[in-house]
């Protein structure tokens, strides 16, 4: 079994229609999406009739459900917009996504964590900037969780985290943004350092599930002109360059 992962698309629907064409030349029996799917100054609206139209085993992120229960008074700028454009299909199909799925009997998707779609599951934080998280710090934030293969997203950075009692852990990146600064719970950096649409394949093996992290080009700098379009500065120059 071959599985495309995809994760926090964030509206960006030129990202996303490069990885679903460069999916496309590869052999997958399964596409899936990890949430935090619309959030953003882009294209939220016309990212969700794509997906929709799709039927992607598919999750809500915390975006989602920020979509769904905050005020727009409450929300973040990002989420606002989104608010703002959204049609009530759309806030229909967000409604009817899981926290989390279990694809297969032995294929778990979560957006942070299990029972948390804000945790940064692989990751932690070391001042304003985030690190590769140990082992023992994956542990402690799994909730007791075990399968052979848990895929997450919420942190845009790729990762593969083989756990020490057996089974793999990948985030496969941010389709859409790759590079963020956020409040929670601290204010911190998020950047992977180019700008790049990413994705993931996870092939079961008879050695076990097996992994690639995958960076392709698009046009970022229509999703950058977009940012600006709507006042976004600060997202334009993530777009363009995968830094803050």
């Amino acid at each position: 079994m071959r599985i495309a992962i995809l994760s926090d698309i964030h509206g960006n629907l030129v990202a996303l229609d490069a990885v679903l064409a460069d999916i496309a030349g590869h052999r997958v029996d399964h596409v899936v999406n990890l949430g935090d799917i619309l959030s953003g100054p882009l294209w939220p609206g016309e990212t969700a009739d794509r997906l929709m139209a799709l039927n992607l085993p598919t999750i809500r992120g915390n975006h989602e459900r920020q979509l769904l229960t905050l005020a727009p008074d409450r929300m973040g700028a990002s989420d606002r917009y989104t608010d703002s454009v959204l049609l009530p299909q759309h806030r229909d199909w967000i409604a009817s996504l899981p926290e989390s799925l279990w694809l297969t009997a032995d294929v778990l998707m979560v957006h942070g964590a299990p029972g948390d779609d804000l945790c940064y599951w692989l990751e932690s934080l070391d001042g304003d900037r985030t690190r590769a998280a140990t082992g023992q710090e994956v542990e402690a934030r799994a909730g007791g969780m075990a399968a052979p293969l848990i895929l997450c997203g919420h942190t845009h950075v790729p990762r593969i985290h083989r756990r020490v009692g057996g089974g793999l852990i990948v985030n496969p990146g941010s389709v859409g943004l790759p590079a963020y600064a956020d409040d929670h719970p601290v204010p911190h950096k998020v950047e992977t350092g180019s700008p790049h649409a990413r994705y993931a394949i996870v092939e079961r093996t008879s050695d076990g599930w097996q992994a690639e992290l995958i960076a392709i080009a698009y046009d970022r700098e229509a999703a950058a002109c977009a940012a600006e379009a709507r006042d976004r500065a600060d997202w334009a120059i993530a777009l363009r360059t995968g830094r803050v």
